[in-house]
This record gives C-alpha cells, sequence and structure tokens, in this order.
C-alpha cells in the first residue's frame, strides 16, 4: 500500500499498489523520512490544496448521494473531463488526473490537490482549469460552491458522511476526544499550502515561523461567521473549531520555538500521538495505541511499516503540519478572488530568505503565552485583536508588504510581464480597509440579504469571472 502524495505530489488518499511494505527497524529511519525529503533550492515548488463547500440554491449542503449529488458531480467529471476515479465501497470517493487529485472531505467537501508548481502563474492556470470544470458540470446539477470556511445553514445531522472506512474510525473517537471534531470534519473548509525545504535548519525555521504568524493568516482569511443557519459569534468559527477537535493532534506546536529544534523533535510528537488506523487487507481500528507503542509491541501479527508512519503523519492536525513538505493549514477557505493570494503569500514570505526573516521579525518577541491567546482572540476578532498594544491588521498589512517584497525578488513573471504580486492585490486592498471576508458576510448577511439564504448564496456562489487577473 502507498499515498498519492510522494516527495512531489501532493495526496493523502491512500490506495494500493506493488510495493512492499518496509518495516521499521529503527528510530533513524523515521527522522531519515524529512531528511530523504530535502531539495535544493531551484527544485522547490508550491502545492496547494483548495476545498470547497458545495450547497444547493437554498444553501442546503449537498449530499454524498443521490441524482444530484457529490458522487455524481464526481462521475460527470470523470467521464467529460479524463479524470480516473477511485472506489471504495462500491462508490467513487476520489478522482486522479496526473499529480493533481480531487477528494472529499466527511460532509462531501470537494478538494483539489493541485499538482507541485515553480511558480504561482502555473498554480492559478490549474486552479483556472479546475474552476471551469467543476462549474460546467455542479450547473447541470444545481450545485453552487461557496467561498466560505464553513457550512453556513446544514446542520450536523442534516449531512451525510462520505462512505469511506477511515471515517467510520475517525467519528467515534472525535466524540471521547473534543466536542467539535464532527463539525470539523463535516462543515468546514480551508485552503493550505504546501512547501519544500532544503534542509533540517531551513525546515525547521519554515515551521517556526509560518507557526508565529498562524495569527495573522487567520485573521487576513477569517471567512466563517455563519452556521447552522445565523450567526455563530466568530469571524473564523473554522478556526475555534479546530481548538476542540483534539488537544493531542491539533493547534500550535511549541517545540518549534526551541533553538535546536529538529526532525527528531517532530517525531517525538508524532510518536506519541494516538493512530487512528492501519491498512493491511482492510482498515484495522488503532486508535487506542499511540505511534509509539505500535511501535514497541506491534498489533498481533502486524509490525509497524514506513507506510504506517507516512499514513499516521497525514492523520496529525496542527497549524503548520511537516510530511516530506510543511503544510500551513492556518486559513478559513476564501471567497474565489482571494484564493490564489494564499500561496502567492506563503511564497513571497517563505521562499526569499529576506523576507522570511522580516516576517519572523514580526512576531519572534511574542512569548508562547502571548501567541496562544492571540491565535485564540483572531478567532472572535480577526483584524480587531490585538498584542502588545498593536492591532493585528497592522502586523497583516506589514506582512504582505514583506510577501509583495519577496515575490517581487524572485522574479516570476507571465506572458504579460507581472510577477506573483498581482496575486496579492485584492487581498492588499482588502487589508488597508482594515477588513477580513467574515465581517463583510456578516454585514450583508444583517443588510442586504435579509438573512435569506438564496441570496447569501447567489452573492458567494464561485463564478468564473472573479478569476480574472
Amino acid at each position: 500500500m502507498s499515498w498519492f502524495r510522494d516527495s512531489k505530489g501532493l495526496m493523502s488518499q491512500y490506495v494500493p499498489d506493488s510495493n512492499a511494505p518496509v518495516p521499521i527497524e529503527s528510530y533513524e529511519q523515521l527522522v531519515s523520512y524529512f531528511q530523504d525529503a530535502c531539495k535544493p533550492r531551484f527544485e522547490w515548488k508550491i502545492g496547494t490544496e483548495y476545498e470547497k463547500l458545495a450547497v444547493y440554491a437554498d444553501g442546503r449542503a449537498v449530499p454524498f448521494s443521490g441524482p444530484a449529488g457529490i458522487e455524481a458531480l464526481l462521475q460527470r467529471l470523470s467521464d467529460r473531463y479524463g479524470w480516473d476515479p477511485i472506489p471504495e465501497k462500491g462508490h467513487i470517493v476520489a478522482l486522479r488526473r496526473g499529480q493533481a487529485s480531487i477528494t472529499l472531505e466527511p460532509g462531501g467537501q470537494v478538494e483539489l490537490s493541485g499538482e507541485p508548481w515553480p511558480t504561482i502563474h502555473q498554480a492559478a492556470e490549474e486552479f483556472r482549469q479546475h474552476v471551469e470544470e467543476i462549474l460546467a458540470v455542479s450547473k447541470e446539477l444545481g450545485i453552487y460552491f461557496l467561498g466560505l470556511g464553513m457550512q453556513p445553514f446544514s446542520r450536523l445531522e442534516e449531512i451525510e458522511w462520505v462512505p469511506k472506512r477511515r471515517y467510520e474510525i475517525m467519528a467515534p473517537y472525535m466524540l471521547r476526544v473534543g466536542s467539535l471534531g464532527h463539525r470539523m470534519m463535516k462543515q468546514t473548509a480551508t485552503v493550505q499550502v504546501n512547501l519544500d525545504f532544503g534542509s533540517e535548519a531551513d525546515a525547521m525555521a519554515k515551521m517556526r515561523v509560518a507557526t508565529g504568524l498562524v495569527p495573522l493568516l487567520a485573521a487576513m482569511y477569517a471567512n466563517s461567521p455563519l452556521s447552522d443557519g445565523d450567526l455563530n459569534g466568530y469571524l473564523s468559527y473554522r478556526g475555534h473549531v479546530w481548538t476542540d477537535t483534539d488537544p493531542d493532534r491539533c493547534g500550535l506546536l511549541r517545540f518549534v520555538f526551541t533553538k535546536r529544534a529538529s526532525f527528531a523533535d517532530y517525531v517525538e510528537y508524532a510518536l506519541d500521538v494516538p493512530m487512528y488506523f492501519i491498512v493491511r487487507d482492510g482498515w484495522i481500528d488503532m486508535t487506542a495505541y499511540t505511534f509509539r507503542e505500535f511501535l514497541r509491541k506491534g498489533y498481533g501479527a502486524h509490525r509497524a511499516t514506513m507506510a504506517d508512519w507516512n499514513s499516521h503523519l497525514t492523520t496529525l492536525f496542527p497549524e503548520v503540519r511537516m510530511k516530506q513538505f510543511i503544510e500551513v493549514r492556518a486559513a478559513d477557505s476564501p471567497p474565489l478572488e482571494l484564493v490564489l493570494s494564499i500561496p502567492a503569500l506563503v511564497k513571497g514570505v517563505f521562499y526569499w530568505d529576506d523576507a522570511r526573516e522580516a516576517a519572523w521579525d514580526l512576531v519572534k518577541r511574542w512569548s508562547w503565552e502571548e501567541l496562544v491567546a492571540l491565535y485564540h482572540d483572531v478567532h472572535r476578532a480577526a483584524h480587531d485583536a490585538r498584542i502588545r498594544g498593536i492591532r493585528v491588521r497592522d502586523l497583516c498589512r506589514e506582512l504582505l508588504d514583506i510577501a509583495e517584497y519577496g515575490l517581487q525578488r524572485q522574479g516570476c513573471v507571465n506572458e504579460k510581464g507581472e510577477n506573483e504580486a498581482l496575486y496579492l492585490e485584492r487581498l492588499i486592498d482588502q487589508v488597508r480597509k482594515g477588513l477580513c471576508p467574515a465581517q463583510q458576510v456578516r454585514e450583508r448577511w444583517i443588510g442586504p440579504w435579509n438573512r435569506e439564504p438564496r441570496r447569501m448564496v447567489e452573492a458567494l456562489a464561485y463564478r468564473r469571472e472573479a478569476l480574472a487577473s
């Protein structure tokens, strides 16, 4: 068995192949898993994973099943655009085409895991094609995709589970370890960015800076003020949901701020997080074991393999996660016109050394306690949150200046001679006004939309023209 994503791909969908399992015989193998992923700078690419919410015109979440459901959408994409279907339990639950894939979150959220690209211009072309394809098919089915971080109207019990065995294991476990895990699984959506690293020191520096920036990213992209049919009191309710999902595997990682943080520190963290499953002839529930326990004792006749380690790492959910690349996961899924600003911002900050150091200067003086407090505060207040008397909106402006500089210095231009900073323009305009997407949604919900779901869907639904540069 293996995962779609190797060191160059982007997927985390478990599928069978013919490779023999590699047993774990030493601790060094676990550390080498990360060391082997180091790449020279000229090979660095950006990968983006785009989750989106599917609803009908009245705002109800689209179910997985049925003639106008998510599986029907996947079938049409496969038939029309050359995507290869990935079945499970007799249903299509994912698609694959080249290095890209379309997968489903537990509540039917549709995710494009794009190919890794050297430039945002290339990622933009791929994303535009994806939007063209899903809009063509979804229109026929009466499905709309929303630029929101949270299902706005359907309650948990009204949202159908995607029939995947991993979710059958995860769902009951979530109820034991937190109160909002099912909301995370079935109602939330994000856009996350995947980064390469050149060395252990480079990887840990990126982990450290990205973790420090989590509150700023969460504030800029806060976009989940509605749930269960009305305002929920948060600007990023999705962000808040993650704080009460599973304390063992979610949140901020403190050890990345130590001066000598290393791959071994991440290994130690991952070893002590409870597992979800292993896959042999079928899926085996392993939630009673940490990976360390499984490694020491095995499970019956089963012994830990590197495929199990890879699998386990994909089930850890810190705001900044390490696999054979680094994932920045703090943003709510934004309006369509802001989607590409997320990989652009991350590339600008993290792929130019001076920019990364300048970003670190914004946050490095905060104590751990201050960072955690701000992390929670921005879920309610977004740009209006403060730390040491400084407004988050002012820090966000500085961060965008840094990202713009980093992209300009990288000098990646399109056929018009435009550099990648063009993807930040709309975000810069929004932040200069002191706004996040959620504030605009909230004001329109109680104002011109008159709390009517159909008006909201009409206003927020994906449209081709929103992607125009």
